[in-house]
């Protein structure tokens, strides 16, 4: 809350950021350092040269980045930015969800910083279009307005991480137990198929980044992804992502439509960033049909979880539960399961993906995580014989 010596001060600010935006909007300043600090001292204000650098900063991230957020990027830990109206503001990152000073001083000031946001990814928020998600540079922005949402103007923004993790600082951090690292090396060396599972906020993203990143240097990748998350530290990656369509509906391009356009652009190696539709069949019969060493990821409880989940997902795109079960199970090889703990993320389990003796999609365990540390499952045996018929054993 803004203390009363402070408001005249906070008034003033708001003030003179009024002016420099009808500054820029009339043509008369350049949104640059130098003309934003043109602007300030023509202002009239006298803020000294601290002051003119604080107001400028504050400025340009009016005009163009998160406004009264864009203080909240000062590191790589933070992950999303969650907006619940105007007095009520989170974070997440590594430390789990956590409250933030109260930022906006009204519901209308949440608001035009949404309008603004959606209107820079092309999009349009107002009451015709309530909600609405777009991708701008880096991040991946939500807004919902009132009266669907029914606490003010609802702020969702999903930051890509600048820093790419390598599968050592995973494993140093913990989140790669040191058991299962040689595991995981030998899964991406002997090109099994693999998705990776969990829920929101695991760290699927930032695994499937690092396991990329130990494929061969003669490989070419080809991601498709719903919003451009992946950036794996590899020489020779191609990245598609989806694009909604306008409000008629035209326009529109799905993943299932990128998968099958990256299938005629020779991937060694096709990557679905996150399976979330029909495009699940195009991606289990690209594995079928040759295209081995592909992945992805899936939303999923847990690793036992995953065969329900695919299920759900063949739905959708026409596919009988005894007809996905065919698929995925001759299509993949391992599921890689990721949970959140209390002291962060870390991969909990690698399960063994085949059908059982009634045809039936089976995920099982062949490496898990408890007090002891990693213990081998039923399927650790079969798991060592697929990777040996692939020339590798971890």
């Amino acid at each position: 809350m803004v203390k009363p010596a402070e408001a005249p001060a906070a008034s003033a600010g708001l003030s003179m950021v009024g002016e420099v935006r009808t500054s820029v909007l009339a043509g008369t300043a350049a949104v640059t350092a130098a003309g934003l600090a043109d602007a300030v001292r023509t202002s009239g204000r006298l803020l000294g040269s601290e002051g003119t650098l604080n107001a400028v900063d504050r400025i340009r991230a009016e005009l163009q980045g998160l406004g009264p957020l864009q203080h909240l990027l000062g590191t790589d830990d933070i992950t999303d930015i969650l907006v619940n109206g105007p007095g009520d503001t989170w974070i997440d990152g590594v430390g789990g969800l956590r409250r933030v000073p109260r930022l906006f001083e009204s519901e209308s000031e949440v608001r035009a910083l949404a309008v603004r946001l959606i209107a820079a990814g092309g999009r349009r928020l107002d009451d015709g279009s309530p909600c609405v998600d777009v991708r701008l540079g880096g991040y991946r922005i939500h807004a919902v307005l009132p009266p669907l949402s029914t606490g003010g103007t609802l702020l969702s923004i999903r930051i890509r991480r600048s820093k790419v993790f390598s599968l050592g600082e995973l494993t140093a951090s913990g989140t790669v137990p040191q058991g299962m690292a040689a595991t995981l090396v030998a899964v991406m060396k002997g090109r099994l198929n693999f998705l990776i599972s969990g829920a929101t906020g695991t760290g699927k993203t930032t695994l499937l980044s690092a396991l990329l990143g130990m494929a061969g240097s003669t490989e070419r990748l080809v991601l498709v992804e719903d919003a451009a998350e992946l950036n794996p530290q590899h020489p020779h990656t191609v990245g598609l992502q989806s694009r909604s369509g306008n409000l008629e509906g035209a326009g529109g391009v799905d993943l299932a439509d990128l998968v099958r356009n990256a299938l005629r652009m020779r991937p060694d190696r096709l990557i679905v960033g996150e399976c979330r539709g029909g495009e699940v069949r195009d991606l289990l019969m690209a594995m079928n049909t040759g295209h081995d060493g592909a992945g992805g990821t899936v939303h999923a409880n847990s690793a036992a979880a995953v065969p329900a989940r695919l299920t759900a997902l063949g739905a959708l795109a026409g596919l009988s539960p005894a007809s996905l079960a065919l698929q995925a199970g001759t299509a993949l090889d391992v599921v890689i399961h990721l949970v959140r703990i209390p002291t962060g993320r870390r991969v909990d389990q690698i399960a063994l993906v085949g059908l059982n003796s009634e045809g039936q999609l089976t995920v099982r365990p062949a490496l898990s995580v408890n007090d002891d540390g990693c213990v081998k499952g039923e399927a650790w045996e079969a798991l060592q014989q697929r990777l040996a018929g692939s020339g590798l054993r971890s």
